[in-house]
């Protein structure tokens, strides 16, 4: 008999792969319906940017095809992030599922490129994105997002003043850059950075976010305190280059991050090796090479990605345009795509498994 219910019992040993756990069990699989051979059903991931959703597709269509009578699968993928779970001594922010920190131990490493190809990228997977540009003192992600003159609005809302962020490339973007002349350096102590940092959070009309990316200055400052004690975090996610000083520091802001009981969802190895745009098939190991991998193992967090050396990376960031925008078929968006999908399994799979 070819029934809803005998499609779901041949789809209960089908798993989530990142999650261990029965799609069926998860109320993954929704909306069975059967017309004469044609099984089709809504198959609800956890990430719009899920990594694995082809497998899971194939999965869930070897399983029913096991029934007589069926002829078709029909699979419609849609995806609801889960939500971090709440803490008592942080305030959420309306809205708003899920806040990732992108941090480095030192500057130079590319930390800013990351954080706006991955929101960018996790966007265009079809999730709702916005970024914070925390680091206050060198605040370039607008002209990476191509927003260098966006102008932004304050509007008087019920709370006080909200700022209405600038939007481009799917992402909604506050930063001190626009808050500022172009040249007018920020000279400020620390309890002013606090400030901005929780008014950024809080007094900002976000809307509904599955992500919520906030570009850190580098090092272990009153920001990194500032944010990991006022908002519940998913994760935070440290940018490092091959350099051994590049290592070091990095292994300082991971510490950091695990002593203030934010758990680290991975290591990005930024400029891995450099590929000429006259030899594409050529690498060079311009500042060493495994070290990212070497870092990983021993600190015992995973390795999301490596991400090659590329003059349209650079070139991307300088027009406005990111590269997985701009060059979605090169090595270092690739890369860049796939690290945005570890991050978001990861950040689904600690929401999920904290309930």
């Amino acid at each position: 008999m070819l029934d809803a219910s005998s499609v779901l019992d041949v789809l209960r040993p089908v798993q989530d792969p990142e999650l261990r756990k029965s799609l069926v069990e998860l109320n993954m699989i929704r909306n069975v319906t059967i017309d004469q051979g044609t099984v089709s059903f809504t198959l609800v991931l956890t990430t719009p940017a899920c990594p694995l959703r082809e497998f899971i597709v194939e999965d869930c269509q070897k399983a029913v095809k096991q029934l007589p009578g069926v002829e078709k699968v029909v699979v419609d993928v849609t995806a609801e992030t889960p939500q971090q779970k709440s803490l008592p001594d942080r305030t959420g922010i309306d809205g708003v599922k899920n806040i990732v920190a992108i941090s480095s131990g030192k500057g130079g490493v590319g930390k800013s490129t990351v954080a706006v190809n991955v929101a960018v990228a996790l966007a265009q997977a079809g999730a709702k994105v916005g970024l914070i540009d925390a680091d206050i003192y060198g605040p370039n992600t607008p002209a990476m997002l191509g927003l260098a003159t966006a102008q932004v609005s304050v509007q008087q809302g019920a709370k006080g003043e909200v700022l209405e962020p600038a939007f481009n490339h799917g992402v909604k973007l506050v930063s001190m850059g626009f808050l500022i002349d172009l040249d007018q350096p920020v000279i400020w102590r620390g309890p002013m950075l606090n400030g901005i940092i929780r008014q950024f959070l809080y007094q900002v009309n976000w809307g509904e976010l599955d992500y919520l990316i906030v570009d850190m200055p580098p090092g272990t400052g009153d920001a990194q305190l500032t944010l990991s004690q006022a908002v519940p975090m998913a994760g935070a996610v440290i940018v490092t280059t091959p350099q051994t000083v590049a290592l070091l520091d990095s292994r300082r802001g991971l510490k950091m991050f695990q002593q203030m009981g934010i758990s680290v969802l991975g290591i990005v190895e930024n400029m891995s090796y450099f590929i000429p745009p006259d030899l594409p098939d050529r690498q060079y190991d311009l500042f060493g090479s495994g070290g990212g991998e070497k870092t990983s193992k021993e600190l015992n967090v995973p390795l999301l990605g490596c991400i090659p050396l590329e003059i349209s990376l650079r070139q991307g960031g300088d027009a406005g345009v990111p590269i997985v925008v701009a060059d979605p078929e090169s090595a270092s968006a690739k890369a860049l795509v796939a690290i945005a999908s570890q991050i978001a399994a990861k950040v689904s799979v600690a929401a999920l498994s904290s309930h």
